[in-house]
């Protein structure tokens, strides 16, 4: 069984984040988790299999994936989980074609008003030529002052 509680608001943004680059039908192939449509994770405007962002959030927490079959016995906990962590859970029997599989969603797909800004790689910082004595040559240590000389 799993435990959630190691689950982090981090681990699910991680997820997330994961299931956009890959697409719901490849996210869930690769760690073969079930389609889920009981209930789905609203982020941003988006939908997401909200038990199978939890199952590989718990990946990420823990190191093993959260089997479908482990939070379907459990899914009051994925719902109280993902509230507890600020994230809109809704029920999939109030959702307009529920039953249908939705097409994947890529990162891409999206507007490039609508992607949020990557920030700005950050510049290696430069690396200064080290300080010499200029009585011996020698390469001076952290305090300025010559080993050799002084």
């Amino acid at each position: 069984m799993a435990t959630l509680s190691a689950v982090t608001r981090p681990h699910l943004l991680t997820a997330i984040a994961e299931y956009d680059d890959r697409g719901k039908d490849a996210f869930i192939g690769v760690y073969g988790l079930q389609p889920s449509t009981t209930e789905s994770l609203v982020h941003e405007g988006r939908s997401y299999d909200a038990a199978a962002v939890v199952g590989v959030a718990h990946r990420y927490a823990t190191g093993r994936v959260a089997m479908s079959d482990e939070l379907g016995k459990q899914a009051d906990g994925v719902e109280a989980l993902l509230r507890k962590h600020g994230f809109e859970v809704k029920d999939g029997a109030s959702r307009p074609g529920a039953g249908a599989k939705a097409p994947a969603r890529r990162a891409a797909a999206r507007p490039a008003a609508a992607r949020a800004p990557r920030p700005a790689p950050r510049a290696a910082a430069e690396e200064r030529p080290p300080a010499i004595c200029p009585t011996c040559f020698t390469q001076l240590p952290g305090t300025g002052v010559c080993d050799n000389c002084a």
